[in-house]
């Protein structure tokens, strides 16, 4: 098994076991493996017979990443605002992804036009803030809006912006991730 493989598999044992644990009170957990002690950000996101069940992560390495999936796993399963808590009959059915993000950088556009010749299709994971809104889409986004205006237009809607929305404080930064399993 190769080393992509390998961590693919870990990162989602500790996503189900997190799952599995979630009445139990979470601690942090010192992680034997340096990969997963390093700082990480992880997005989680559960399915149900090929449906949406819970999407939760973190944009920006704010603590190991072992802890950022185990958190990110509980949150996605249990505090998805757009779903109810996961009921225990439904785990051995869920499949589990895992995104680990790249850093974020700048794409700097001062027009929407800008914004979309920047758009990586398929590739970009993106950032969109305003003032205090803010809303991402994972690169997988792209498979369901592979239009870059589409991509955008949605993007400014999760964000509670107009689709259209354009003005030139809007930031926009752009991640990849790799993708388990």
């Amino acid at each position: 098994m190769d080393e992509r493989a390998r961590r693919g598999l870990t990162l989602v044992a500790i996503a189900r076991e997190a799952i599995a644990r979630e009445l139990e009170p979470h601690e942090a957990t010192a992680w034997e493996e340096d990969w997963l002690r390093a700082p990480g950000a992880s997005f989680v996101t559960l399915r149900l017979a090929g449906a949406l069940r819970g999407c939760i992560g973190s944009v920006d390495a704010h603590r190991a990443l072992g802890n950022d999936v185990a958190q990110n796993a509980r949150a996605a399963a249990y505090r998805d605002p757009r779903f109810p808590p996961l009921p225990a009959l439904e785990r051995s059915e869920l499949q589990v992804e895992i995104s680990v993000l790249s850093a974020r950088e700048p794409l700097n556009a001062a027009s929407e036009e800008e914004a979309l010749k920047g758009l990586r299709r398929g590739i970009d994971g993106v950032v969109l803030e305003f003032e205090d809104l803010r809303a991402t889409f994972l690169p997988q986004v792209w498979e369901g809006l592979p239009s870059p205006m589409d991509f955008l237009c949605e993007l400014r809607r999760k964000a509670d912006l107009p689709a259209r929305f354009w003005h030139p404080n809007v930031r926009l930064s752009r991640y990849t991730v790799e993708k388990y399993p």
